[in-house]
């Protein structure tokens, strides 16, 4: 039998917060790292504002270090992929033989890195698509919310990614297995290249529906998407031209929403750059794949993203 009853949130931002919130609610012991907004949290609670059924979680077990946590069943590490150099000194203490380590982070390369830390044994790969964002210390806004797909490290699925996948469908958090995380991870590229990117180096910042309402914008999207695609099927991803067509109509349902690296930049704090574009960039290359949008799109991230206003 699975344990996943003791869960511990690293990166109780955005995305840590609301799925720990929405996890606790569903009654598992939550345990969430807080650091900025330990204080307010443990005075207010988490107040997640989901267009369909807003709630304060209250009280909340707020910790401002993890030996406090303890050892746990899950840890799910929603940290932004540029932090992951903390978790040498993050995750230990809260580790078991049986722990499992859900990333809930975006790009490549996460769970390869993880995997080296602490035991490839131990990782699940979680990809989000939602519309989030943290609006003020201890809230947490919902716009649109599709599901979360869940895939072991280089193995099909498991009774724990199942068992996982209960867990999250207890909490109303729309769970999609995969057998294949590789392949997952590379998809989701498809709508986070362009969007993420093109919201920092165009205009000076643009939300979703300005972008979709530019038509050379448009285009350029549907070129990074196309390279994207095409460097997934050089490492053996077939991802169809209706996948492209679909991430379009998504996200022209959206509206103005500000996707995270437009949050990051905008607030000065630092881009996934390497996570979202670098590593698809050299894989690409690597394989001998012509990706001279994403090259591009690279180089102004680089140069925009380092230093944000």
């Amino acid at each position: 039998m699975v344990n996943l009853s003791s869960v511990a949130i690293i990166g109780s931002g955005a995305v840590g917060a609301y799925y720990g919130a929405k996890l606790a609610r569903a009654a598992a012991d939550v345990r969430f790292l807080l650091r900025s907004d330990l204080g307010i949290v443990q005075a207010r609670g988490l107040h997640i504002e989901d267009r369909e059924n807003a709630f304060t979680l209250s009280p909340v077990a707020a910790f401002g270090d993890t030996k406090s946590i303890g050892p746990v069943d899950l840890v799910i590490v929603a940290l932004k992929a540029t932090a992951n150099h903390a978790l040498p000194g993050l995750v230990p203490p809260l580790l078991q033989s049986h722990t499992t380590i859900l990333t809930l982070q975006n790009g490549l390369g996460a769970d390869e890195e993880i995997a080296a830390q602490f035991g490839a044994a131990h990782v699940v790969g979680g990809l989000c698509y939602v519309c989030i964002n943290r609006t003020a210390p201890g809230v947490i806004a919902c716009t649109s919310y599709g599901s979360v797909t869940l895939g072991e490290f280089l193995r099909p699925v498991t009774p724990r990614t199942r068992a996982l996948a209960e867990l999250f469908e207890r909490a109303g958090l729309n769970p999609v297995l995969t057998d294949n995380l590789a392949e997952a991870r590379w998809r989701k590229l498809v709508w986070n290249v362009p969007f993420n990117g093109l919201a920092i180096t165009a205009g000076g910042g643009l939300t979703t529906d300005k972008i979709m309402a530019d038509p050379a914008l448009v285009t350029r999207a549907r070129r990074l998407m196309e390279e994207i695609v095409a460097a997934a099927a050089a490492f053996g991803h077939a991802i169809p031209q209706s996948y492209i067509e679909q991430q379009f109509v998504v996200t022209s349902r959206i509206g103005a929403y500000a996707p995270s690296s437009l949050v990051d930049y905008r607030a000065g704090r630092e881009v996934e750059i390497e996570a979202i574009w670098g590593e698809p960039l050299r894989r690409a290359q690597a394989a001998g794949i012509a990706v001279p949008e994403l090259a591009r799109l690279y180089a102004e991230l680089r140069t925009l993203a380092v230093a944000p206003p």
